[in-house]
């Protein structure tokens, strides 16, 4: 009798190890995991680009409570870039995200019921991560910034 394998939740999406091509602008202690092909592409645009002094992948990790449990949670951070604008250079905490995630859920079509009770749950948990992002910024002289797909023309060059 054969065995099952076991299940894999997200294997339609695509993830893998990033092998940096420019070693001393990455700056993690091994090479980045991507969960997305967007993900990959922003690593390569960090990798590539010449304005970009260092980039890091999940090497921040924030506390933060979630509205839908109450209790703490630990939120990695997608990316930190530091990227050269003019004669300064500004430091970004990056969260990659569908644009459809980076807005209130909406209630329309034929929707399921328990469609909209994840992407509402969705919906809070992210405002509670990127709140508590937002605050470290803030303390830690970052912009904090949400890449969607539609900023994605920016990196395919």
């Amino acid at each position: 009798m054969k065995k099952k394998k076991p299940y894999k939740k997200y294997v339609k999406f695509r993830q893998g190890v990033y092998r940096p091509v420019n070693n001393l602008k990455y700056k993690g202690a091994k090479s980045p995991r991507y969960l997305s092909s967007w993900e990959l592409k922003f690593f390569k645009w960090c990798d590539k680009n010449p304005y970009v002094i260092q980039w890091t992948s999940e090497s921040v990790c924030l506390p933060y409570i979630s509205p839908v449990d109450g209790k703490m949670h630990r939120y990695y951070v997608d990316n930190t870039v530091h990227l050269r604008e003019g004669h300064k250079i500004v430091k970004y905490l990056i969260e990659i995200k569908p644009s459809k995630q980076t807005r209130p859920p909406t209630s329309h079509g034929n929707k399921k019921r328990t469609t909209i009770i994840h992407e509402n749950f969705t919906w809070q948990v992210n405002q509670a991560k990127w709140n508590a992002a937002s605050d470290w910024c803030k303390k830690n002289g970052y912009i904090f910034q949400i890449v969607t797909e539609k900023d994605f023309k920016l990196f395919c060059k």
